[in-house]
């Protein structure tokens, strides 16, 4: 093989050579990670003060007037007393100003550390990370059945995730493995991420004592003192739009909170259900449930890591279902990314998303219309950045394939220009002269390898070729690549020491509690 590897720090595998090479230029992997985006690219935005002051201010009336309920958790009303908030049952009522003096505590930008250091990554600034798809129940296998997900398929898709040299985490519930009891999976679901991958990870939200077994996990990989020092998971943190935070994520939120882990606040927005039919109107109840959310962690703990967040979608008005890669929930999600960098917040949204039910033409311009939109944005965190079908009721092994190659060129896009003295090709131009062609000057090969992005999954070949090797889709070619990538899957390192004590932990867990499947 034209390879050769060693043993980066932290035992993560590194892959050199001639396929280290072609996996940077094709972004086909499976190869050597990528390092998370570093944009050189302007943000693209379409508010201009008069209209991000006017979306701050009727905000501002949201949170005094009508406000935001906090409900089932008497700590979170009591606080929100304690902090100067008018506390009228489970509704608060905020004096204008305070959320946002409240967050001056929270960091513009942090780490978010990898158990293999190299793995780390940043989280806001001109930082952009992409992170798989995030809850679906279901599965499309490679074998094109539409079935209930398993834990096999949690750990084939982190599998993937640590493979894929564009994808920078190795995310959350990259599907819902519903082979195990409810209250028991996100146990393995944790140690999954922490096995097979040595990429940053996120921890589970569906209940506090599921947060706290979480930060356990990681502090037995960690340390205790690095996990209350430092970031080591994000955690999806969604509003119950409109205006309510839930026990169970203000639950969650406490958690990871007090042990300085990150939260993503995020208003799940369905525009014409669970906010206005408006932009505008969307994007000023957005504002509002951020601030209060992201408020309420420094109130946990100042300093504490918090992402402002949003799924932005709209819905059919004919039949209610929701639609994606449509131009108004890019609108949303420009304007969030604005409202946020006034905030000094890392800002999450965006993704893969469309409302296909198989990879086809729909699938892929819905999910370029909104990944697209997601590195223009600016956006410093991206869930669903690979694998989404469905209107994220299915995890797509296929999809999965095609996205991780669309996120590629995103990292390539994301260079910008360079204007260098090789780049501004004098040479070239003045060694070809009029009237010829440059496939064969110097200038070209020199750089042919690294000149342009080349896809592993895209068949630019002749009609005629492309018809003797079978007439294959990009279905086909995506299926044929993930079995060959799955196949050669080698695990990272992992101190056995630790492995032993994560088993023991989740043993122990499990034995305590029965089942439970609801």
């Amino acid at each position: 093989m034209d390879q050769t590897t060693d043993q980066a720090e932290g035992g993560g595998r590194r892959v050199r050579g001639a396929a280290a090479r072609r996996a940077a230029r094709t972004g086909g992997g499976p190869g050597p990670s990528l390092p998370y985006i570093t944009r050189k690219i302007k943000e693209y935005e379409v508010l201009d003060e008069e209209g991000l002051a006017l979306i701050e201010r009727n905000a501002d009336l949201i949170l005094e007037e009508i406000g935001i309920e906090f409900r089932e958790d008497a700590e979170a009303l009591e606080l929100w007393k304690a902090a100067g908030a008018d506390v009228r049952g489970e509704r608060v009522h905020f004096p204008k100003g305070l959320c946002r003096e409240l967050l001056k505590t929270a960091p513009p930008v942090f780490t978010w550390h990898a158990r293999n250091p190299e793995r780390s990554v940043q989280i806001g600034g001109k930082a952009t990370v992409f992170a798989p798809v995030y809850g679906p129940p279901f599965v499309r296998d490679l074998d094109g059945n539409r079935r209930y997900a398993t834990i096999e398929d949690f750990r084939n898709f982190v599998k993937l995730a640590y493979m894929a040299p564009s994808m920078h985490s190795s995310g959350g519930t990259v599907c819902e493995p519903v082979d195990i009891p409810v209250n028991k999976r996100h146990l393995d679901m944790v140690y999954s991420h922490i096995k097979y991958s040595d990429k940053p990870f996120m921890g589970s939200v569906t209940a506090p004592e599921r947060a706290e077994d979480s930060i356990a996990m990681a502090k037995l990989v960690f340390g205790d003192d690095f996990v209350e020092n430092n970031c080591v998971m994000l955690n999806l943190i969604n509003a119950n739009s409109p205006m309510v935070f839930d026990e169970t994520m203000v639950g969650a939120l406490k958690v990871y909170a007090r042990h300085n882990q990150a939260t993503v606040i995020s208003p799940f927005i369905l525009s014409g259900a669970m906010s206005p039919v408006t932009v505008t109107g969307t994007l000023t109840q957005i504002l509002a449930e951020v601030l209060a959310g992201a408020a309420f962690t420094q109130l946990i703990r100042k300093g504490a890591p918090v992402l402002f967040g949003t799924f932005a979608a709209s819905i059919s008005m004919q039949s209610g279902a929701p639609t994606f890669g449509t131009p108004e929930p890019s609108l949303v999600s420009y304007g969030a990314a604005q409202l946020a960098r006034r905030l000094k917040l890392p800002f999450r949204t965006g993704g893969s998303l469309c409302g296909s039910k198989v990879p086809d033409a729909q699938a892929a311009h819905e999910s370029a219309n909104t990944i697209n939109m997601t590195l223009l944005a600016g956006t410093n965190f991206s869930l669903h950045a690979a694998g989404w079908l469905e209107g994220g009721l299915v995890s797509s092994y296929e999809k999965f394939m095609i996205d991780q190659d669309q996120l590629g060129m995103m990292q390539k896009m994301a260079e910008g220009v360079d204007l260098s003295e090789n780049a501004q090709a004098l040479d070239a131009i003045r060694e070809v002269g009029p009237g010829s062609h440059y496939l064969g000057c110097a200038h070209t090969q020199a750089n042919f390898q690294t000149a342009f992005y080349r896809s592993a999954l895209a068949d630019n070949n002749s009609f005629e070729q492309w018809e003797v090797e079978g007439q294959k889709r990009i279905e086909d070619r995506a299926n044929a690549l993930c079995k060959s990538w799955l196949e050669s899957y080698e695990a990272p390192a992992l101190d056995p020491a630790v492995d032993e004590k994560l088993l023991a932990f989740i043993k122990e867990r499990k034995d305590s509690m029965p089942d439970a499947f609801t």
